[in-house]
């Protein structure tokens, strides 16, 4: 038997979550956190391009995307013949794809970060840690190979991914927080980062991801004096 509801059609409206005293608000402020075309062109933009290049790496013809990889990768071979084309092309990846852990805080601290400092700034926060923290990986893997310790097959690895960027950007979106989120948020990111070193699953990286949080952190003193006017 069909059950009346009192108030009819128009009473349901109010079973919507969104229409629950706080609900509404809270999804209407989890929105704002997010990378915005009006707001945060920067993160909107990049993201974007992300999530096209996550989508082709999934769905693309095999080799094409396996080349392609391979000549983003950031290994001393690439390194030392086309730098500046490498270092900007393997950022345009994700390792993992739009699936990865990454991909999720990656929306959220770019976007928060560019909100306090501006897109120009934050572009050059995550491209200084990407950089720095590539070379301080790979720079020894050169000399190690000149040496005779390792194989000359390390200078040709597959090194991509918006990882040591992102570690930069938390380490800097960190200054600009109360104290207790600051040092809650670096403890947490520290205890992460040394779970990698100690699973050593990947070297470079476990190593390169507290020298791009450091680079982050050396950002602060600059990040605090910006005073960015919103965009219209």
């Amino acid at each position: 038997m069909p059950v009346s509801v009192p108030g009819g059609a128009a009473a349901a409206p109010a079973l919507l979550p969104e229409s629950v005293p706080g609900v509404r608000a809270a999804l209407l402020g989890a929105g704002r956190l997010l990378p915005s075309p009006r707001s945060t062109p920067f993160a909107f933009g990049y993201v974007v391009l992300l999530l096209a290049t996550s989508l082709y790496g999934e769905y693309g013809d095999p080799e094409t995307v396996s080349a392609l990889l391979r000549g983003s990768s950031t290994d001393v071979a690439h390194l030392s013949t086309t730098p500046v084309l490498t270092i900007f092309a393997s950022a345009l990846w994700i390792a993992g794809g739009m699936a990865s852990p990454y991909a999720l805080v990656f929306l959220f601290v770019l976007a928060a970060l560019e909100r306090r400092i501006g897109g120009w700034r934050t572009a050059g926060v995550f491209l200084l840690g990407h950089v720095v923290a590539t070379l301080a990986t790979e720079g020894p893997v050169a000399l190690s190979v000149l040496a005779g310790h390792l194989p000359e097959s390390s200078l040709h690895r597959l090194d991509y991914g918006i990882s040591f960027g992102l570690m930069a950007t938390v380490g800097a979106l960190a200054g600009l927080l109360t104290p207790f989120l600051r040092w809650t948020a670096l403890a947490v990111v520290g205890v992460l980062l040394v779970q990698d070193l100690l699973d050593m699953a990947e070297p470079l990286a476990a190593w390169g991801h507290p020298v791009a949080l450091l680079v982050g952190v050396a950002c602060w003193p600059a990040a605090r004096r910006v005073r960015v006017t919103p965009y219209p």
